[in-house]
């Protein structure tokens, strides 16, 4: 049985692909227990689709390359999920990779799930921004908010911070528990990362955390989803993100502990949050309607959510009135990047 499998979304990622899955590939250690499922999406512009045959050629027990017509991230990482057949399930970006010394208790671990009856529904790791052209790493872990070396749930989670948060990049997930929860990502959507994060966890009862800064996360590339620029030319898609989020999971409902309800609640308003400075950045018509709109979204969905939301210290920031209240606003969004280099 296939302890792991490793998901790799391509599109034209030729130049950078095969670090990143060396890095998998290493993670198999001799087991034979790892399965990496390269998932070109449509790639037209590079020759993505013969390094991906090229791996499987090389190494057709552990890889298989699928090919599939694009539909965006999402829709690379329903494929992966349709197709493991691995016990746990990773999502790791092309132009991302692991580090092979953290990954080892992590391994280690996985694999002493395989012979549990009731194996961790997820495992949770550190995060590292690569941020390679300013030459600056900034780690992102949890020892604040998890307890360390045994099993735990939510109602004995510490505090988040204000920047702390679960990112596709630290977590990994039962495979079966995504497929009991239905988990279906939104096709030619950027931002789709969020929604991985989020809609799973009141479906994830037993946790385990390893404070090893295992997945790198690179930035710096001009075409990056996470570049401002790109952001902002994607901000209408941030906007569905965040109402298929708020759709998705009924906070009061569905879920029963109060420290994971209130972790959404945090998780939401920054995306309400993110989403409202960036139809800040500049002053339209039409990025003042969709402020509106949004926000109003909220409160007819659910008025005291959006109350609490709206009255969010971040989202009081950036939503205060006027032009000079978008300027403030935007500046302490600069603050906080320089602070915490997310972007």
């Amino acid at each position: 049985m296939k302890v792991i499998t490793f998901a790799v979304p391509c599109f034209n990622s030729a130049a950078y692909m095969d670090a990143c899955i060396e890095s998998l590939l290493a993670c198999d250690m001799g087991f034979g227990d790892v399965e990496i499922l390269i998932v070109n999406d449509g790639s037209a512009k590079d020759n993505t689709a013969e390094i991906a045959d090229g791996w499987q050629e090389r190494y057709p027990d552990i890889i298989k390359a699928i090919h599939k017509t694009n539909g965006g991230h999402g829709s690379a990482v329903n494929t992966g999920l349709a197709n493991a057949t691995g016990l746990y399930y990773k999502v790791v970006d092309s132009d991302d990779w692991l580090d092979l010394e953290a990954m080892k208790p992590v391994m280690a671990l996985l694999r002493a799930q395989a012979d549990s009856s009731s194996p961790l529904d997820m495992v949770i790791g550190n995060y590292v921004y690569e941020k390679v052209f300013e030459h600056a790493q900034v780690s992102m872990g949890y020892v604040n908010v998890f307890p360390q070396g045994r099993e735990f749930g939510w109602d004995e989670i510490g505090r988040f911070n204000p920047s702390q948060y679960l990112l596709m990049h630290s977590v990994i997930y039962r495979t079966q528990l995504l497929r009991d929860c239905g988990l279906v990502l939104p096709e030619h959507t950027f931002y789709v990362d969020n929604i991985f994060v989020y809609v799973p966890l009141p479906h994830v009862k037993t946790m385990y955390y390893l404070n090893v800064d295992m997945y790198r996360y690179f930035i710096g590339r001009e075409d990056q989803s996470v570049n401002e620029k790109v952001m902002y030319g994607r901000r209408d898609q941030q906007v569905r993100v965040t109402k298929c989020m708020t759709e998705a999971v009924n906070l009061s409902k569905d879920v029963p502990s109060e420290k994971l309800r209130k972790y959404m609640e945090n998780y939401l308003a920054m995306m309400y949050c993110i989403t409202s400075v960036f139809l800040r950045l500049e002053h339209t018509p039409e990025n003042d309607a969709m402020l509106a709109d949004i926000w109003q979204y909220l409160k007819d969905k659910d008025p005291e959510l959006h109350g609490r939301i709206r009255h969010n210290i971040l989202n009081m920031g950036v939503n205060l009135p006027g032009e000079v209240g978008r300027r403030i606003g935007i500046g302490g969004y600069r603050i906080a990047q320089r602070l915490f280099k997310f972007n």
